[in-house]
């Protein structure tokens, strides 16, 4: 069984179902053969290099089920607006980075956090930029403050549904606006972001994103881009979506590009935060709109129709309750043509889904349809004073992000985080979904990171029943994390907890409480290829050890 492709990990502390107790593993060309103890492992795999993980541990790496990639880079790498507190700190934030001949483009400002509410004016903008171009993108990146010089870049942006003359442009001008700033960055600003992004990916301890690009959102270029530096080596992998209609043009472009599916943020409608979520009663803090619905039943059916007949997954951003309905009614007429079973078989899936109730829910579990959700949506928003009270009031606010009633009716659920909108953190957003702020809510820890893991996998078609797991025949797909104690539930619901010890032979998570520290990544491995390494190629575990020898 010995191999000198093969690499044997030892003195950890493995997550795998198939030895609850494994200190060790062992990887042959970039898949798991092995799982179990130390001593067995050294005389089963004799000739292998060994990585003492002085305690480490070791867990399938994460699946972000939903990113944008240039989007986060550039916050990444540019100007960060989550810290604004005010419309004088905004404005001083863009004079010192607007660059000319560059369009600066930033993301994260969040008025209902400010001391002020008040937004800045697009004098008041244009005067901090100097003639830059600028875009600046609201947290949930469906509203954003720009200057006359980027709309001069949009022909015809003041007949466009959602253009305001001094504040946030929203709905279609909005689109209108982000595709022409996405489309004036250079070629040297979208490589540096992408890669950015990719290794700020892996040192999360995230071994494959699901980009959701669009026209609306990035471009064909832009996806194009991203696509080339994933496929240099040691990236994470990108698994990419185009949110467009599935015309003749799209469904060419899904076969040239690979394409997973003509879904991610193919727009039913907008987000709560900016009052674009479509809903069934307005908002109770802006009573003339309930939102703004892009898609009708009649449309989303005949591309969810479109996307089943050519074996492509179908999706869609919906957030708000009438949209919700919309697309339940979609997929109803859709079966009434291509019938259950296909569109079981094909695996479609919802992005966000923060409003939806059980009957529907268990409607989208007979279909096979994934929902692909942010449990950082609830923790930045949720609760009877955070955003979605004040957008809903506490009442319905407290029905949004319902993991426990979607995963009781038998929804697939894939954990992501949206990002730029929350940030790369996956153990976060396993915190989170544990922790809802709707008391009944939440998930176990368990299932919370199995949504982040295997759910993010099978969300993309891979079912082969492995793959997101550590066990012989799965891809070696992990990361290694430094955790000071494990938590694991026994049959009689109490916690126990256990030190850094190997021997301690427990396959818990680590502790998810909200004071607790979360694990730190110490290295990620994609198919058993390092992409990244903490801590140096002489350190592992957070302990020194030389580099692998051979036993």
């Amino acid at each position: 069984m010995s191999s000198s492709n093969t690499t044997l990990l030892v003195g950890g502390r493995i997550h795998t179902p198939s030895s609850p107790d494994a200190t060790a593993m062992a990887v042959t060309d970039g898949t798991v053969v092995w799982v179990g103890q130390d001593a067995p492992g050294r005389a089963l795999h004799p000739d292998a290099e060994v990585v003492d993980l002085h305690g480490a541990f070791v867990a399938p790496a994460f699946v972000d089920a939903h990113v944008h990639a240039t989007n986060t880079g550039l916050h990444l790498t540019g100007l960060d607006l989550t810290g604004v507190r005010d419309a004088a700190g905004l404005l001083a934030a863009v004079r010192k980075a607007a660059t000319p001949g560059e369009v600066l483009l930033a993301h994260g400002w969040d008025e209902t956090t400010w001391t002020s509410a008040r937004l800045p004016s697009r004098a008041e903008l244009d005067e901090a930029a100097s003639g830059v171009p600028v875009y600046l993108s609201r947290v949930d990146v469906h509203s954003a403050l720009v200057s006359s010089a980027l709309l001069d870049l949009v022909p015809d942006v003041e007949r466009a549904e959602g253009y305001s003359p001094d504040g946030p442009l929203t709905r279609a001008a909005h689109h209108a606006t982000r595709k022409a700033a996405y489309g004036a960055i250079t070629s040297e600003q979208r490589e540096r972001a992408q890669r950015a992004f990719l290794k700020a990916a892996a040192a999360a301890g995230v071994v494959s994103v699901h980009e959701c690009a669009g026209p609306d959102i990035c471009g064909e270029d832009d996806l194009r881009a991203l696509l080339r530096v994933a496929a240099e080596p040691g990236f994470v992998e990108v698994v990419p979506y185009w949110g467009a209609l599935a015309d003749t043009a799209a469904l060419d472009l899904a076969q040239e590009l690979g394409l997973r599916g003509l879904g991610g943020d193919l727009f039913v409608d907008g987000a709560l935060g900016s009052h674009t979520a479509a809903l069934t009663e307005p908002y109770a803090d802006l009573p003339h709109t309930a939102g703004a619905r892009y898609l009708d039943a009649r449309a989303i059916a005949d591309h969810v129709i479109a996307c089943t007949e050519a074996g492509l997954q179908s999706g869609f951003h919906v957030i708000g309750d009438a949209a919700v309905a919309e697309v339940v009614e979609a997929f109803a007429l859709a079966e009434e043509e291509v019938g259950q079973r296909a569109l079981a078989r094909t695996g479609h899936r919802l992005e966000h889904v923060e409003m939806i109730t059980r009957e529907q829910a268990a409607a989208l579990a007979r279909w096979n349809v994934t929902a692909s959700m942010q449990p950082a949506f609830d923790a930045l928003w949720g609760g009877t004073d955070g955003m979605y009270a004040t957008r809903l009031g506490p009442d319905r606010a407290a029905t949004l992000n319902p993991f426990a009633a979607l995963a009781a009716e038998g929804v697939s659920l894939a954990f992501g985080s949206d990002a730029p909108v929350t940030p790369l953190d996956p153990w976060g957003s396993v915190r989170a979904a544990v922790h809802h702020r709707t008391p009944g809510s939440g998930i176990s820890a368990r299932a919370a990171f199995n949504a982040h893991t295997r759910g993010g996998h099978r969300a993309a078609g891979v079912n082969d029943g492995v793959t997101g797991s550590l066990v012989p025949g799965a891809p070696a797909h992990y990361t290694v994390w430094e955790a000071d104690e494990l938590v694991v539930a026994t049959p009689d619901t109490r916690v126990q907890r256990w030190s850094t010890d190997p021997r301690s032979r427990v396959p818990g998570l680590p502790p998810l409480d909200p004071d607790a520290p979360l694990p730190r990544c110490v290295r990620t491995v994609r198919a058993g290829e390092v992409i990244y390494d903490g801590d140096g190629a002489d350190r592992v575990g957070g302990e020194p050890s030389a580099a692998p020898t051979r036993a």
